[in-house]
């Protein structure tokens, strides 16, 4: 009988300190605006929803991404060219350019770092002359900018 006692008790004690540990991550949520994001542009609706897309979207990059540079395989669904061209805002153009656009918006609201940028284009490749066959934006789009923001 004194087991079970000491058990529940246990039991309480446990469940107070999660309870008090998890507290003050409602409190810290709230009164925080949650990013306003404009539409996308282009297509009618992204490449999958909007909630699955806030939970994998790093998952679909890293995988696209070792797709092209380890395996050769382009395709273009979930690109971060494709991403670029429909979510780049129409004030900057960019996707990073300040705290509104789109992947700074909710990467700040999530503290997360970027760092697609030091590589990658921030805006939209612009539609100009075809370039040469052997001229690297001919084969990767325009994805390697190298800090264009």
């Amino acid at each position: 009988m004194m087991a079970k006692s000491l058990l529940k008790r246990g039991i309480g004690v446990m469940l107070f300190a999660v309870g008090g540990l998890l507290a003050p991550l409602s409190v810290a949520q709230a009164g925080v605006d949650v990013p306003k994001l404009p539409p996308a542009k282009g297509a009618s609706k992204c490449v999958e929803d909007t909630d699955f897309m806030r939970r994998n979207h790093m998952d679909l990059l890293k995988h696209h991404r070792d797709d092209t540079l380890r395996l050769g395989i382009r395709t273009t669904k979930h690109s971060l060219k494709g991403c670029v061209e429909c979510h780049a805002s129409e004030k900057t153009g960019s996707v990073a350019a300040n705290k509104e656009d789109f992947c700074v918006a909710c990467h700040s609201y999530a503290s997360v770092k970027l760092d697609c940028w030091g590589c990658h284009a921030t805006k939209p490749a612009q539609k100009s002359a075809q370039k040469p066959a052997g001229h690297p934006s001919a084969v990767s789009g325009s994805t390697r900018a190298g800090g264009d923001k």
